[in-house]
């Protein structure tokens, strides 16, 4: 009896189990065996994380549900090593697992290198600390104290209007080295602007903090801004798993890999979303699910097609939008280029919600979509710029 080719997926994300999905479909006719590991059984929609942190209620989906009918195992625990000669995976409370493909999904999460924000800050990292913070924003609340969102990117941004839609009383303070929206067109970040005055949401821009202290932060120009409870977006972190197994990496911990996105020193490791330093003709993507589930849809067919013993075209991507929720009942598309520069078209308002809402929903539904058929989440390839390859 043979053992098949076997497939294990790290990480249950948003890329890992649409990799694991359609690559189910996809090689249904082959003899290959998919397991996918993550830690927690619960699927977590990193997209509503601000939701989930200002005591909102979302719907639990749970991994085996998502993968019923797939015939993927689902293995729960967590890997704590990766031996790339062996092709073994080491996971807690679970047998050692032998691969012959491996695909890298593990992602990133919040890094709080800044002194004292492990200790005193609060982050998006999990459903339980955003929960955490939920109860800890319900007291702030009572007595109308102060919260601070330190990080202006589109997560902070999301955080601070959904925290200040929902706690009308509350003095929340957006921090931030950057303008908040300063990727987008003029006419985008303006209405951004005006939608933060609006929410009477008071922005600290050009601020850099440098200390999380239990009722305040401190800036590097030693200002000190009150702060009974503190959310901290800014900075990103991998696992260092990759790099403690000898595979190869760069200064931030991603896999290096080649254009069919497969690890430029162990082939048989393809790395998606977070996880992989991919650089395109145009530069290196960043990690948003925007284009991680390109990266998981391309893996998937590119592991499909080597199975069969075909050849592999190289990854091709380009950005479409930025879509950001104001709170729940507004919000500001900006619409890019491949490059993630603005072209002159943003969307707002009701128009705006509702194709904030379907961004968001979308992943669980090509999920299920894709236990049967093959679904595409690329809407650009990078046009001409991608037609050749990264310098």
């Amino acid at each position: 009896m043979t053992n098949g080719h076997r497939i294990v997926v790290l990480g249950a994300g948003y890329t890992g189990m649409f990799t694991a999905v359609r690559l189910a479909h996809r090689t249904r006719r082959t003899d290959v065996r998919i397991t996918l590991v993550n830690p927690s059984s619960r699927f977590v929609e990193r997209l509503r994380m601000h939701q989930l942190a200002t005591g909102q209620e979302l719907a639990h989906h749970r991994i085996p549900d998502l993968l019923a009918g797939t015939g993927v195992t689902f293995v729960q625990g967590r890997a704590t090593t990766v031996d790339p000669e062996a092709r073994l995976v080491t996971v807690d409370g679970a047998e050692p697992l032998p691969y012959d493909t491996l695909v890298y999904a593990l992602g990133s999460s919040t890094g709080t290198t800044v002194p004292g924000a492990d200790l005193h800050a609060y982050t998006l990292n999990s459903p339980e600390i955003a929960g955490r913070f939920a109860a800890r924003l319900a007291e702030v609340a009572a007595c109308r104290g102060t919260v601070t969102v330190c990080g202006g990117g589109l997560t902070g941004i999301e955080a601070a209007t959904e925290i200040a839609e929902s706690h009308p009383g509350l003095r929340v303070t957006l921090i931030s080295p950057d303008e908040p929206g300063s990727m987008m067109g003029p006419k985008a970040r303006g209405y951004l602007r005006r939608a933060l005055d609006r929410l009477g949401i008071t922005v600290e821009t050009g601020a850099r903090v440098t200390k999380v202290l239990p009722d305040s932060v401190e800036l590097a120009d030693e200002r000190i801004v009150r702060s009974d409870a503190c959310l901290w977006t800014a900075g990103v972190r991998v696992s260092p798993l990759a790099a403690d197994a000898g595979i190869a990496t760069d200064d931030r911990g991603l896999i290096l890999v080649d254009a069919t996105l497969r690890s430029v020193s162990h082939p048989e490791i393809h790395a998606v979303g977070d996880a992989a330093a991919v650089r395109l003709a145009w530069g290196q993507i960043h990690g948003t699910c925007q284009s991680g589930l390109p990266t998981a849809q391309y893996t998937a067919d590119t592991i499909a097609r080597l199975v069969r013993g075909k050849a592999v075209r190289p990854f091709r991507f380009g950005y479409f939008h930025q879509p950001v929720s104001l709170g729940r009942r507004d919000a500001v598309i900006q619409f890019t280029r491949a490059d993630e520069t603005p072209r002159r078209i943003h969307l707002t308002g009701r128009a705006a919600v509702a194709y904030k809402e379907m961004v968001s929903g979308s992943p669980l539904t090509t999920f299920r979509l894709s236990r049967r058929m093959n679904v595409t989440t690329i809407v650009s390839k990078g046009g001409r710029a991608t037609r050749r390859p990264a310098a």
